[in-house]
């Protein structure tokens, strides 16, 4: 047995982590994510399987989550920049406060109790459902993205709770640019190159406020999830990684080709039933 579990549910396990890597390639391609929104509940799921402590559950599924997006997010990048789709003007102004964000986020990371992850998970899925399932074309904060300190504030808060949340930024990016009456499509692109601003430092960040956690529980990085550097597990991350790549440019060859509106219910509705996961969570503290 390893880490608790018998050769048949590792295999399952495994296979579970190498098709959801197909899936979150394939959505960081068609709506502009880093997967993680997709990885996070699935992670948090199998480490809980493998008798991982509830204390670093949660950021390790994160930290895991930001280092997979890095090969994902730069695949989704350079097909949308091929395709002319991406804003470079709105990454020359969000990409240092983004970073300045990141920084921050991974900072809280190693200070922060473990529901704090929870939290502004589900806040942030359960907002990013509504705007899905909810919104219209009618509902806009302006005709253009704003300039200024407004625009760099944005950019901090995305770094910092993609951070937070493990995800590569794409959730916000989209919802503020739609808001703000960028066409979807050119939204989903520029997100895709939002993600590796994010995911880069984010994992650096993770690894590095992981390491006062293993110290503390050394059976982590012992037993219960081998070949782990911080809040970064390799296992997970090599099992997901190779099924992003091939999937993510297939993602983008069909957010330009079809209408979204179909997914974007269902992306939607899977948002709000894993935010959903998480109260549970928090109110049982499994």
């Amino acid at each position: 047995m390893v880490a608790g579990l018998d050769p048949k549910e590792l295999i399952e396990l495994a296979l579970l982590l190498i098709a959801v890597g197909a899936l979150s390639g394939f959505l960081a391609g068609l709506f502009g994510i880093g997967g993680g929104a997709i990885l996070v509940p699935v992670f948090y799921e199998c480490f809980r399987l493998a008798g991982v402590p509830l204390e670093v559950r949660m950021p390790l599924c994160i930290g895991t989550s930001l280092a997979i997006i890095i090969p994902t997010s730069l695949s989704s990048f350079r097909a949308h920049y091929n395709r002319g789709a991406v804003d470079m003007e709105i990454l020359k102004r969000w990409w240092l406060p983004i970073v300045i964000g990141v920084i921050a986020g991974s900072v809280t990371a190693r200070f922060a109790p473990e529901r704090l992850f929870k939290i502004v998970f589900v806040m942030v899925a359960w907002s990013a459902a509504a705007r899905l399932l909810l919104a219209r074309e009618t509902w806009k904060f302006g005709d253009d993205v704003p300039k200024g300190f407004l625009m760099r504030a944005y950019g901090f808060f995305v770094g910092l709770l993609s951070t937070l949340m493990g995800i590569g930024g794409g959730l916000f990016a989209n919802l503020l640019m739609t808001f703000y009456g960028r066409p979807i499509h050119q939204a989903v692109a520029t997100s895709s190159a939002l993600a590796v601003l994010i995911s880069i430092p984010g994992a650096l960040g993770y690894i590095c406020a992981g390491w006062p956690a293993a110290a503390r529980f050394p059976d982590v990085a012992a037993l219960q999830v081998p070949f782990s550097i911080g809040y970064v597990s390799l296992i997970g991350a090599l099992l997901v990684m190779p099924t992003t790549l091939v999937a993510a440019p297939l993602g983008v060859k069909v957010a330009h080709a079809l209408s979204k509106r179909a997914l974007e219910m269902a992306f939607g509705t899977y948002l709000f039933i894993v935010g959903g996961r998480f109260v549970v969570s928090l109110v049982s503290g499994q």
